[in-house]
């Protein structure tokens, strides 16, 4: 069954949306600390403060769970608004917004620790790292590529390749500073080492692809 049609059941009473979100909760919390794995049913059930068949009620198995928790934490971070195109404001700033909402998620302790876990278990669950490229990675790229595809149709950036573009974006976005804080570096990243790193990304990326204006 594809991933994007696995759903849990929606319970509308208002208890149930809090056991809901207590559930998700617990969810974020405990898949980061012990993987897909070594997190049981059971355990998300205690933190949640919820019976484990409450669980299944809300969500129909591990696998359901894990890809919800992980959509409801991107979600937080990276909400469908940020890629809404304003196509009179400045495009410099709207880039910087989406580029500082990804860099935090995916150097926030959890997202870092998930992806140790996911990389430690290289090759030995192929459906586990589907689950998590659909349910995050892959949510945020396609959101991404939509507004450079807006900004492209007004006539703000010249690319041909969209979803190439969308990519090297977001590459450039996680940088050196991601590849040390994923290797675990102790030295703490100051704030304005990432708001430098940023601020030189987006302006590396409008170089590559901003409108240029031919000389009269």
């Amino acid at each position: 069954m594809p991933f994007s049609s696995v759903k849990p059941c929606g319970p509308g009473r208002p208890k149930d949306l809090e056991k809901r979100a207590a559930i998700l909760c617990a969810a974020k919390r405990l898949f980061p600390r012990g993987g897909f794995e070594g997190t049981s049913m059971d355990a998300i059930a205690a933190e949640a403060g919820v019976s484990k068949l409450t669980v299944y009620s809300h969500f129909k198995d591990k696998e359901t769970l894990f890809f919800r928790a992980i959509r409801a934490r991107c979600e937080e971070q990276m909400p469908e608004t940020l890629f809404d195109v304003d196509v009179a404001g400045p495009l410099p700033e709207q880039l910087e917004a989406i580029a500082r909402a990804f860099f935090a998620l995916v150097t926030a302790p959890d997202a870092l620790a998930l992806h140790r876990l996911l990389v430690a278990r290289s090759g030995a669950s192929d459906r586990l790292v589907e689950l998590f490229l659909e349910a995050g990675p892959e949510v945020v790229l396609a959101g991404f590529e939509e507004f450079l595809q807006r900004h492209i149709r007004v006539g703000r950036l010249d690319i041909a390749d969209a979803p190439r573009a969308a990519q090297q974006f977001l590459s450039l976005i996680k940088g050196e500073l991601h590849a040390r804080l994923l290797c675990g570096c102790t030295r703490p990243v100051q704030q304005e080492e990432i708001d430098a790193h940023i601020r030189a990304a987006v302006e590396f990326f409008l170089r590559a692809y901003g409108k240029r204006t031919l000389p009269a």
